[in-house]
């Protein structure tokens, strides 16, 4: 404002920003309401002064612990937080290298105990630690180091050279492997800097798949509905009456009939209620209701009644030939998708998901046998992958997702026995 009038003047319309100020507030903001991190009633944290946390990775790192359930444990990351930047470098919290600091950290504090740390090393730290990010402001501590880089598949000795003198092009073979699904330069792109996500991305936007509900837009009624339901459950409110309950089937009367169906050379055995009781069906007699009308003689009282009702000069039409009528087939069953195993109802060692994720891929195939320690799947999850090793050794006997699937926590990814 103090601008206006000036030579410094923006030029914008004040009452133009104050509209769209109050389009994002009541129909833009609500459908991501639950993103915000709600955990203090303070705005201002004076604690970033020693967790080292910006603004917008902390609302990441709540929304990726809400996901985990274990909100419970953001102080101990915060904690944990000013540790691994230091023995990463002190590397900057900007983008990227503040989700790879964030995304460390949590780990640390969720699968760490007293006899080690770093037990889960994201890849990007490891390409961190390899030198792929180029060179920290302070050297990455050597144990760190040593530890990320054991078995890194571009070798254990960090590079002093530029990163891009190692890399390989992209582009082409991105554009070969996506030619029948990409349209033009941006597809081909996406697909080159996320071949996982972006080719699943893809599929749906060419609608090569479905996109599954829980990723499609939230409408603002949606949005707004659930929010009331927490307000009245914090509120203690919350009435059954108030909730989307499914309706309950009603018994099947006796009265119920049955039709056989056929639906493209299918046929499936259908039994029909009438709401509210049986109906009346009323049967017109066509063939009468045809016939021309004649006129009647007057009834003689007392005169004999004959059994003859079909009306002089019309030949009654001869009864239909019997049609032979094949038996029908059996009612088509419906297939109900396949349920995925449990870890207590596995024979062998099942190899889970540690958090809600998406596989990336599966370093190992069904039959191949596997040592223990060795990496057989990729998993990403909160925007870093993570090489999940086999906790035993043997042949791996069970593949269950595929790259791309979208699993939760404690989902059996595969079988060892």
């Amino acid at each position: 404002m103090s601008l206006l009038g000036t030579n410094r003047d923006t030029g914008f319309d004040v009452k133009k920003l104050t509209e769209i100020n109050d389009v994002l507030e009541k129909e833009i903001m609500p459908k991501y309401a639950h993103l915000l991190n709600n955990t203090k009633m303070s705005i201002i944290d004076t604690d970033v002064l020693l967790h080292q946390t910006p603004g917008g990775m902390l609302s990441n790192l709540v929304n990726q612990l809400r996901g985990m359930d274990a909100l419970h444990k953001l102080d101990k990351v915060f904690e944990e937080l000013p540790k691994v930047r230091k023995e990463l470098g002190q590397i900057p919290l900007v983008t990227p290298t503040s989700q790879i600091v964030g995304i460390q950290t949590v780990n640390n504090v969720l699968f760490d105990d007293e006899n080690e740390r770093y037990k889960m090393i994201t890849d990007q730290v490891k390409d961190l630690c390899y030198g792929l990010y180029g060179k920290t402001a302070v050297p990455i501590d050597k144990e760190v180091q040593k530890k990320a880089l054991k078995g890194y598949s571009r070798g254990e000795t960090p590079i002093t050279c530029r990163p891009a003198e190692i890399l390989e092009p992209e582009l082409e073979k991105a554009r070969e492997t996506i030619k029948d699904i990409a349209s033009d330069i941006d597809d081909e792109i996406l697909f080159a800097l996320f071949p996982v996500t972006g080719k699943k991305f893809l599929q749906w936007k060419y609608g090569k798949e479905c996109v599954p509900d829980n990723l499609k837009p939230k409408t603002l009624v949606d949005a707004l509905y659930e929010q009331k339901l927490v307000q009245k459950v914090l509120a203690g409110e919350l009435d059954d009456k108030d909730d989307k309950k499914e309706k309950e089937a009603p018994e099947q009367s006796e009265n119920s009939r049955t039709f056989d169906v056929f639906v493209d050379g299918d046929y499936f055995k259908v039994d029909v209620d009438e709401p509210g009781g049986s109906p009346v069906i009323n049967f017109a007699n066509t063939a009468m209701a045809t016939m021309p009308a004649q006129a009647t003689a007057p009834a003689v009282v007392g005169a004999p009644v004959t059994q003859n009702l079909v009306p002089s000069g019309i030949i009654p039409p001869a009864p239909p030939a019997p049609v032979a009528v094949s038996a029908p087939a059996p009612a088509k069953q419906v297939a109900s998708a396949p349920v995925k195993p449990t870890a207590d109802k596995v024979e062998g060692t099942p190899v889970t998901a540690p958090m809600p994720g998406m596989i990336v891929s599966y370093s190992k195939q069904e039959g191949e046998t596997v040592e223990k320690g060795d990496t057989v799947v990729i998993l990403e999850a909160m925007k870093m992958e993570n090489a999940l090793p086999a906790p035993a050794s043997g042949v791996l006997k069970s593949i269950n997702y595929s790259s791309g699937d979208s699993v939760a926590k404690n989902d059996v990814l595969c079988i060892i026995q």
